[in-house]
Order: structure tokens, then sequence, then C-alpha cells
């Protein structure tokens, strides 16, 4: 079987030491491609050269809301700029999004807009980052509409909600999330929604499994979601595992 994690933050500290490890590790499992997607202005400078020199790497630029404290006035358009100098390097725009936990909901939602814009320029879909946000995503999409889709990352929610993005042309990322048994609205989720609308993700160095907590998650635990997928769908676990590969070719296609 073959894999892509649609997202995983490789250049983290936590796993830069011993990361040739950890991508041998995942290559040897399957996960051929690991997407590793922009946070900050100073970070997404670093991506392209990053992924020359790891294997199977592939980037996103985006400004993360989680560090809207060290986004500075001008770091957007600094960010469009560079992603139009390396667009045929680029796989998709993000990690953007907006998260209710941070501060300063309008700024998030106005940075987010300009995401959603540049991603339309260059015809990338986007990396979607939420936390209840759903409502403040919607309202964002309705102001400047998506044209090319993407990945909702680290989806939780309703399927009220899922239909939502699908219609929008989003996939859901499924990760760690649904090895949990509390997690039983995302898990009823995305056991309902069509097999086409998912793709596989770890958020590493984040994001761990249940039993792995306090631990940095690794790229090649995307087998174990894989298989935690697998549990609550009807499906083979060959046709799961062939399906969710073409969606994630599809929508990370460079």
């Amino acid at each position: 079987m073959r894999f892509i994690d649609t997202h995983c933050h490789l250049d983290f500290d936590e796993l830069r030491e011993r990361l040739p490890q950890h991508l041998a590790d995942a290559q040897a499992l399957g996960v051929e491609h690991c997407v590793v997607p922009g946070v900050t202005l100073a970070q997404c400078r670093t991506l392209p050269a990053f992924a020359q020199q790891y294997s199977g790497v592939k980037i996103a630029f985006g400004l993360h809301p989680y560090f809207m404290a060290q986004h500075k006035a001008g770091d957007m358009a600094q960010l469009a700029e560079l992603a139009h100098r390396h667009s045929s390097e680029l796989v998709a725009i993000g990690e953007c999004g907006i998260d209710a936990i941070v501060e300063d909901i309008p700024a998030q939602q106005q940075l987010f807009i300009e995401h959603i814009a540049l991603s339309n320029a260059l015809k990338l879909p986007l990396i979607v980052h939420h936390r209840k946000s759903h409502h403040l995503l919607a309202a964002a999409f309705k102001q400047q509409p998506p044209q090319n889709g993407g990945v909702i990352h680290a989806f939780s929610g309703s399927l009220q909600d899922a239909n939502t993005y699908l219609k929008l042309g989003f996939k859901l990322g499924v990760g760690g999330t649904i090895s949990y048994p509390r997690a039983v609205k995302t898990r009823t989720t995305l056991a309902q929604v069509p097999l086409d609308s998912l793709v596989l993700e770890t958020d590493a160095p984040s994001m761990p499994l249940a039993g792995y907590q306090g631990q940095p998650n690794t790229p090649k635990r995307l087998v174990e979601v894989f298989e935690h997928l697998c549990a609550i769908r009807e499906e083979s676990p060959q046709d799961i595992a062939e399906v969710i590969y073409k969606t994630s070719q599809e929508i990370l296609s460079r």
C-alpha cells in the first residue's frame, strides 16, 4: 500500500535531530510523500531548500493563525511575493485559517481571506486550520470564495460541517484524533462521508495518537491513522488505501 502524509511539520525542532531516520521509517511502511506546510514568513523562506534536501518532501507557504503574535505588518505581502516566485515548487497555500483560541479574530479573518485570494491567484489548493471556527471559516469563504479546494486539516465536526466543506471542493484531513474513543462525533462523520473526500495526515510532531501521548508524533504513525480509519469504514483496507492515495495525489498534484 502507498500513502501520502498530507500534513506534517518535519522541520520542527522535535523531529530535526533524527529526521532522516523518521523519513526512512515512514518510507519503509509505504509513506511516499510528506507535505510540510508553512507557518511563518521566516520558516517559509527555508522550505524550498528543505524540500530539495529530503526526498519525498512537498511544501506549502502560509502564515499559521497560532503564530499571530509573530506575524508583522507586511508579512502577507512578502509571503505572496515569495509564493509567486516559488509557485512551481508549491503544492498548496497554508497552513492558514482561523483559531478561536487565539486572540484578534478580525485580524485572523482578514489574513485568511488574503490566503484564499493568493491560492486563487496561483491556482493552488488551501491547507486550512480550524479550531472552534467553522462559522468563521464559512464567513471568510463567503467573502472570498475558494476556487481550488484543498484540505481541512485535522477535521473535527459534524456531518453538516463536513458537507459544507465538501461542497466547496475541500477534502477532510484524517489524523490521530480518530484514535480517541471520545471523538465520537468526528469518528461518526468520517465513517459516513464519501471515501474520496478523505486524506490522511499526522501533523507530526503534534497530534499524537492514543497511546502515544507525551511523545513527538512521527510520519510513520500515518499507517496507524489509516488502520483506525479502516476500523470505522465499511470498505476494504485495500480500497481505502487506493482511493485515499489517489485523492491525495489529485489535491496535491505537484
